[in-house]
């Protein structure tokens, strides 16, 4: 393949354009030939790829990256980033089951709309601009709070969440970016999702469990508690109130149909059966709350805990209750682009 257009490919991220093809001397006849023997991909109008590099970001899960590389190479901005919805994925964050495809974008000096994309106008001092995968994109924080001013609360917290588990933000960091866009629209929203923040949810679940506990007029449970007695660790609780001994696991099916440690689903279920008789036998109370039960069940679990609550506690004196890790992930879940291998163009 000519050098040119292999140039060309690495240099805009694993795409090319018409103009880059003519430039390698390829006859417009010779590029609708590659396009229809499957040789080269379109990815959007004038912008193509090798069938190879689809095949690549096709198996990582990231198409959108080729789809952002499009459309910055047809806008030609170099003072673009990618922001809102595709600074998420390029950070890895968990999404809104409901977010659209578009290309999301912002540039100091430049406003657009265009079929698949969007340009919006605004600052990006330097502190807000990191680079992933050969791209300009918004910081961790200035993502999160971007997004924070148009997803639902909820939606938002649950990518705060997320962030705050890896240790890839701090919640001062969040509330920096919430103070750098005080008067931009939505930012009430950002504000609310970042002052509800916490870290220590380990899954979109347990974010949603405890903003609907605490809606319900509970205390602010403490998340990831340890269980010790001795030397030993018994457990770590997805939350606790431990003036109360009273905890609440959050249990998703993943635990049973898709089990880690190379553990069988019935070793699962056992396991988990001998862990809450334990949590019983040092005077730990609890209750367990599913993904279904946020919804006409939760008032029964709510007022489950209430009980609980008000009995007095008996856990046994040996037992001390404390943060594990900080409320931190043992290994971070987020997967940030990075740079796909781009082969040739031929």
């Amino acid at each position: 393949m000519d050098p040119s257009l292999s140039a060309a490919l690495h240099r805009h991220r694993g795409v090319f354009a018409t103009a880059d093809a003519r430039a390698a001397g390829l006859a417009r006849s010779e590029i609708r030939g590659l396009l229809r023997s499957g040789r080269w991909r379109t990815v959007r109008y004038g912008v193509f790829t090798t069938a190879e590099v689809w095949a690549a970001h096709a198996a990582t899960g990231t198409l959108h990256q080729l789809e952002a590389a499009a459309v910055l190479r047809r806008i030609d901005g170099p003072t673009t980033a990618l922001s809102h919805g595709t600074a998420a994925r390029a950070h890895g964050l968990v999404l809104p089951a409901d977010i659209d495809d578009a290309v999301s974008l912002t540039d100091p000096g430049d406003h657009r709309t265009g079929k698949g994309y969007r340009v919006l106008s605004g600052a990006l001092p330097a502190v807000d601009v990191v680079e992933l995968a050969g791209f300009r994109t918004t910081s961790l924080p200035r993502t999160l709070v971007d997004n924070g001013r148009e997803w639902d609360v909820v939606d938002s917290v649950v990518a705060m969440d997320d962030a705050l588990a890896d240790g890839r933000a701090t919640a001062a960091e969040m509330s920096a970016a919430v103070r750098a866009q005080m008067h931009w629209v939505g930012v009430g929203a950002a504000a609310r999702a970042a002052g509800l923040a916490r870290t220590g949810a380990h899954s979109p679940h347990e974010t949603r469990s405890r903003l609907c506990l605490v809606a319900a007029g509970l205390p602010e449970p403490l998340l990831q508690v340890a269980v010790v007695v001795g030397t030993r660790l018994v457990a770590v609780l997805d939350m606790c109130w431990p003036e109360f001994g009273v905890f609440c696991e959050c249990d998703g099916k993943v635990k049973v149909t898709d089990p880690w440690r190379g553990r069988s689903p019935a070793e699962v279920v056992w396991a988990e059966k001998a862990r809450q008789d334990t949590l019983l036998d040092l005077g730990l109370t609890g209750v367990r709350l599913r993904p279904a039960d946020l919804g006409a069940a939760l008032p029964e679990k709510v007022a489950r805990l209430r009980t609980l609550m008000q009995r007095p506690p008996a856990v046994d004196p040996r037992v001390q209750l404390q943060q594990w890790r900080d409320g931190l992930r043992t290994a971070p879940r987020a997967l940030p682009w990075s740079s796909v291998p781009v082969p040739s163009a031929a």
